[in-house]
């Protein structure tokens, strides 16, 4: 059964569904009236829908059940990579929304090659953001990942005073064969609360990185004894984020 993330909530037990999502339901999966679908709606609530109008502009689906599931992590994580080279961003986007991330925050990193043009900055995004939406789709997810724009190094550090508790992936750990730091942080954190991860680009975090993440209260810490590529340090952090809270019991 096809899934759909709505912009609004429900109005008398009935979606209206338009834009791209009307065009897939019409034109790609040439849907009748009475076929079904689930439609999630901005507060991840999830309801079994049956089509009841399709018009020129827009879908209606009626409410035919909610559906009681429960498919996020008990935490909010947000993961931050430092700009990468070719697609690897968009692999970490759409991998790491299957794995239940809830947001994923670009910087431009110290080491980043890749330098963000502000002239293609909306292309970009809105890119990011329609990959997240069809990964969270897939996997059926309750939420929809927001793709931030990308912001500096400075910005981050910013934004990271929202977090409870914030971590920063550094190579130069797991070769020390540091192995505490994320378990640790694991085991602290309380379902609700949110964690900030961040991880460097292909040539890592600079010392100087190092130093204001660790001065504005980041941890650093290791993922193990093998050093990870850009793009796998966030996903095997995600795993081991599901492991520990949803496996683990």
């Amino acid at each position: 059964m096809q899934r759909y993330f709505v912009k609004n909530r429900a109005s008398e037990d009935r979606f209206f569904i338009d834009e791209e999502d009307r065009h897939h339901i019409v034109k790609v999966m040439r849907m009748e009236l009475g076929d079904q679908i689930i439609c999630v709606d901005p507060d991840g609530k999830q309801a079994i829908c049956r089509l009841a109008e399709i018009t020129d502009e827009r879908v209606a689906a009626d409410v035919v059940q909610w559906k009681e599931e429960v498919s996020e992590l008990p935490i909010s994580v947000t993961i931050a990579s430092g700009l990468p080279k070719g697609d690897k961003l968009e692999w970490i986007i759409q991998k790491g929304t299957e794995l239940g991330a809830h947001q994923f925050i670009p910087f431009s990193g110290a080491r980043s090659v890749v330098k963000w043009d502000e002239k293609k900055a909306a292309k970009k995004i809105e890119r990011w953001q329609k990959i997240a939406k069809e990964a969270a789709e897939q996997s059926h997810r309750a939420v929809l990942p927001k793709v931030e724009r990308a912001m500096s190094f400075k910005e981050l550090l910013a934004k990271s005073k929202e977090f409870d508790y914030r971590l920063a992936a550094y190579e130069e750990e797991s070769r020390n064969g540091e192995t505490s730091v994320f378990s640790a942080v694991l085991k602290q954190l309380k379902p609700g609360e949110s964690l900030l991860l961040v991880f460097g680009p292909e040539g890592g975090l600079s010392e100087e990185e190092v130093q204001q993440l660790t001065h504005n209260g980041f941890n650093l810490c290791g993922l193990g004894p093998r050093i990870l590529r850009t793009e796998t340090g966030p996903l095997y952090s995600l795993a081991a984020i599901s492991y520990h809270f949803e496996l683990l019991r």
